[in-house]
């Protein structure tokens, strides 16, 4: 096990980091297992850190014995839920463990990931830094997923067209002709009441053959700047349907992902940020460790 040297075992370091706005607090090999709880306080934006969830991660060797380069993934989401996936969530985990292993950023770097969706591979892509790494990960296959609502008129939507979809987590897509000024947090809750497990609920705008335009309400987080894995499913529905080509830009209020569409995978590619490097207090707000991070958005 990759472990990084602690004072203090029971104190957890964490390091913030968003894809396209999509935030997660990353603890590496903690010396004390976070649960939900912790997830809950840590993430609140206003008593705790912020973050739209809690990665923890644990480092394994691999079948050669090189260490640091298979992990397996935990996610909490903000509401202290635990989730299967998240593709922004492991595209930041990617950038984390670069970090954390010092990699040489001048070339390619390939992790494995055990997440509860199954094995995902990771790779940071040359050229990158903390500041500003592109990563990509193989989100797996996509297949139909949930069933489709009947709430959208409910939330005052008027859908073209609509597609569960699965890939490792549960999403619903709905194309609209313009997203418009559409609030999901009212969309996003009266939707989602009609899926007792909860769901992704995603509006897509299809712009043109190799663009969507998506806005999100993410199971357990609520409203946020992107999703990588609801971008996915986007892309996938669309693709099946004959809307879209294999390669699709994303565009999100948080930025744009590449979607590259293919027989056995769905390939996820965008950029991470690394915010701060942060030590939880044990009933107060967070303690910064690194001048000039922040402690929320």
């Amino acid at each position: 096990m990759i472990s990084p040297a602690r004072s203090d075992p029971a104190t957890t370091v964490l390091t913030k980091h968003h894809g396209l706005g999509n935030d997660f607090l990353i603890a590496l090999d903690p010396g004390r297992r976070p649960d939900g709880s912790d997830a809950r306080r840590w993430c609140d934006r206003h008593t705790g850190i912020g973050a739209d969830g809690l990665i923890l991660a644990f480092g394994e060797d691999g079948p050669d014995g090189e260490p640091g380069r298979r992990w397996r993934m935990v996610l909490w989401n903000a509401d202290g839920g635990r989730a299967e996936l998240s593709g922004n969530g492991i595209r930041c985990l990617g950038q984390a463990i670069a970090e954390h292993l010092a990699l040489d950023r001048s070339i390619d770097q390939d992790l494995v990931v055990a997440t509860d969706a199954g094995t995902r591979a990771v790779t940071v892509q040359a050229g990158g830094s903390p500041a500003g790494d592109v990563v990509r990960v193989g989100m797996g296959k996509a297949v139909e997923g949930p069933a489709v609502s009947e709430r959208w008129s409910d939330a005052g939507v008027e859908v073209v067209t609509q597609w569960g979809v699965d890939i490792g987590n549960p999403h619903l897509v709905a194309v609209v002709e313009s997203l418009g000024s559409a609030d999901m947090s009212i969309i996003g809750p009266i939707v989602e009441a009609d899926h007792p497990g909860g769901l992704n609920v995603h509006l897509v705008e299809v712009i043109d053959r190799g663009r969507l335009e998506l806005a999100t309400w993410e199971r357990g987080a609520g409203v946020t700047r992107a999703c990588g894995s609801g971008a996915c499913a986007a892309a996938w529905a669309a693709n099946r349907a004959g809307l879209v080509e294999a390669t699709v830009a994303v565009a999100m209020p948080g930025g744009t992902a590449l979607i590259e569409l293919s027989d056995d995978d769905i390939f996820l590619s965008g950029p991470t940020v690394r915010v701060a490097e942060i030590r939880p207090t044990a009933d107060r707000g967070p303690d910064e460790t690194r001048p000039g991070g922040g402690s929320g958005e």
